[in-house]
């Protein structure tokens, strides 16, 4: 076992020391895609109905922020269920996603539509309950086409889930543009499908170590990285800097930004960012802020190779769990993937 560790941690040593000659990118499941959106499209008169003229054009049904599948939910590759447009005749509302591109599944310029059913439609198709899923904890599998469906059409359904009725006047909004923009027939006031920015951080100090955070409500020993929303009027490295400090007490600087994506629960997108421990404030100690986060600590390489039997770290569709391995220099086995819990 010793040996097998030290292989592994040398490995993790090397990869990190040459990553940036490697330019090693972050694989990140909901940053993929093979969609174009085709928003030009989405005021064209009667676009469902030419789509729904087409023999390549597939439906994913949304009932109750779940999909179907083509296997279980469990399958290390799952694969979303498309249907046929006679297939989905009964609906609470449409939208358009685009067409594809590049597409494993499907030839290119094939239209995909999300439809959002209600219980009796979501019934007709598929009648156990059990088999339409939310994929937060295993869509890390989905190919780069299931991938930008379905982030795509679950942010857009959470969005219209809460934004029903105009802020303005409070009468009921109507969709258009494809499902797309939400019309007041009040006042005329457009609304559009919201996101929410959100940083999350590689906190790394003077000894190359990675700095994890645990809520309350977590179970034993599961770890992630620290993140908060961006607020109104803040740029993005001002939240870094701001966030880190609330949740840890840490003051950080030189804040670099690795990568993104989308998180639709409800409608995130998390903006991936490592920073440093300030050199004037090392060895400060830390101090959690008692509400979102409640332990802290410090990790080395070596810490994280000997307690990954135990360790319950981020599902692999998080942008946090690819960010720990990026600073890690490869992949972690943690206590969730050996059947631990």
């Amino acid at each position: 076992m010793k040996i097998r560790l030290d292989k592994n941690y040398a490995l993790a040593m090397y990869r990190h020391a040459n990553r940036e000659a490697m330019h090693e990118a972050l694989d990140l499941p909901l940053a993929r895609s093979a969609v174009d959106r085709d928003y030009l499209s989405r005021s064209l008169p009667d676009l469902f109905e030419s789509l729904a003229s087409l023999a390549s054009t597939r439906i994913l049904p949304v009932y109750d922020g779940k999909v179907l599948l083509t296997g279980a939910a469990n399958d290390p590759k799952p694969e979303l269920r498309l249907f046929n447009t006679d297939e989905i005749t009964s609906f609470e509302y449409l939208a358009y996603l685009g067409k594809t591109v590049g597409a494993a599944e499907l030839p290119d310029d094939s239209a995909i539509v999300l439809a959002v059913l209600e219980e009796e439609s979501a019934l007709a198709i598929e009648p156990n309950l059990e088999n339409w899923h939310v994929l937060r904890r295993t869509g890390a599998g989905l190919s780069d086409l299931g991938a930008g469906i379905y982030a795509q059409a679950l942010a857009l359904y959470n969005w219209n889930r809460t934004h029903g009725f105009c802020p303005k006047c409070g009468a009921a909004t109507e969709l258009i543009q494809a499902g797309w923009v939400r019309l007041c027939p009040t006042d005329a006031h457009e609304i559009y499908p919201r996101t929410d920015p959100a940083i999350i951080v590689n906190v790394i100090d003077e000894h190359d170590r990675i700095l994890l955070g645990s809520q309350g409500v977590w179970e034993e020993n599961r770890w992630s990285i620290l993140a908060g929303f961006v607020e109104a009027g803040e740029s993005l490295t001002a939240a870094v800097i701001r966030e880190i400090y609330e949740e840890a007490g840490v003051r950080v600087v030189e804040p670099k930004y690795l990568a993104s994506q989308a998180w639709p629960f409800p409608y995130s997108l998390m903006l991936g960012f490592t920073a440093k421990v300030d050199p004037e404030f090392s060895g400060t100690a830390l101090i959690p802020d008692g509400e979102e986060i409640e332990k802290l600590r410090w990790f080395s390489r070596e810490d994280i190779l000997r307690e990954a039997h135990e360790l319950l770290l981020p599902g692999r569709m998080t942008i946090s769990r690819a960010m720990i391995e990026h600073w890690f220099g490869g992949e972690i086995v943690s206590a969730t993937e050996k059947g631990i819990q």
